[in-house]
């Protein structure tokens, strides 16, 4: 109402009255508007028109903002096997959320439906209704008209009988594929049989099991000091053959490092092999000969050391006195017979 001083103002205080209006009505028609954007619910068909039987496809999507912490939770229609009875569902998808590339905040859901018609005429969809937490009334589809035609008869043509069914030739192939149940139990009875006689044939040729002769094991020193003995009778360091003659009394004395200690001294150094004796059960005097004859076939291998008659001899002592020294008495025979 209009207060009786701007009544006497006149024409000025109406258009001032009818400004104020104006505005407040601007600002309401604002709100309702962000209000009615901030979610849209859509249902689009492919094509309008089909003819009986054929499918069509039916877009359900609804678009909503969730920015600051707003949660919205979409329910979407329940559809069964048909929208209404002239109208059939086919398929229907998930429901597949989509996320604004250039609006984090702003997502879109999806469904979509393949839905045919076997009545000819023009049926209206209605409103699909999307319930929505944010909105107690729910969100409203607009409604949807689907033309269903029948097919074309040319009615200036004869009618003409029904084509009788095409023969199809049979063959074995589709007998094996209609009798596969009986083409397997043949096949696996064939292969019982099969593994049956192998079988009873192996035991046929099955032999009587051959009595195996262990032979004792000769203990490792009586190996080293025969081979010992026979690098003595050889007489290597008195033709100057000085480099055969360590490289010889360090093998012998490697092997049998291996068969006595369990040590791979065949593919040890010097070095490492005197270091794994250091907590061995062997006496001091023991490990100094060892250490002699393998450092000093090293200067002799390597540095083309030129050892004296004394040395080379001290050597061939060395290695048997350790072999003595550490040897392990076994108490059984190296004759079988015995």
């Amino acid at each position: 109402m209009l207060r009786s001083s701007d009544t006497m103002n006149g024409q000025p205080a109406l258009k001032k009255w009818f400004c104020r209006t104006a505005l407040l009505s601007a600002l309401l028609f604002i709100s309702l508007s962000s209000t009615a954007q901030e979610i849209k619910a859509t249902a689009k068909l492919d094509s309008n028109s089909i003819v009986i039987g054929q499918q069509v496809k039916l877009e359900l999507s609804i678009q909503y903002r969730a920015d600051k912490g707003k949660h919205v939770q979409v329910t979407f229609p329940q559809i069964t096997d048909t929208i209404r009875k002239e109208i059939e569902v086919v398929s229907q998808s998930k429901v597949d959320t989509i996320i604004d590339k250039n609006d984090p905040f702003l997502f879109t859901q999806v469904k979509t439906l393949y839905i045919t018609s076997f009545d000819s005429g023009y049926w209206a969809m209605p409103p699909f209704k999307f319930d929505v937490n944010t909105d107690t009334a729910g969100v409203l589809t607009e409604p949807l008209l689907l033309q269903v035609s029948t097919v074309a008869v040319d009615t200036t043509q004869a009618l003409k009988d029904i084509k009788a069914p095409y023969e199809e030739a049979y063959s074995w192939v589709d007998w094996l594929k209609d009798n596969m149940y009986v083409v397997y139990t043949g096949l696996a009875a064939i292969l019982v049989i099969i593994i049956i006689i192998i079988l009873i044939r192996k035991m046929r040729n099955v032999k009587p099991p051959e009595i195996v002769v262990e032979v004792p094991k000769i203990p490792a020193h009586i190996i080293a000091l025969e081979k010992l003995e026979k690098l003595r009778q050889q007489k290597l360091w008195q033709e100057g053959k000085l480099k055969a003659y360590h490289s010889s009394l360090t093998d012998i004395l490697r092997e049998y490092i291996e068969n006595r200690f369990k040590i791979s001294a065949m593919e040890q150094t010097t070095d490492e092999i005197i270091y794994g004796f250091r907590n061995a059960a062997v006496d001091e005097e023991s490990k100094r000969k060892l250490k002699q004859v393998l450092m000093l076939a090293d200067l002799v291998k390597f540095a083309k050391e030129q050892p004296l008659a004394d040395e080379n001899e001290a050597s061939m002592s060395n290695v048997s006195d350790f072999i003595n020294g550490t040897k392990r008495e076994e108490e059984y025979s190296i004759d079988p017979k015995k």
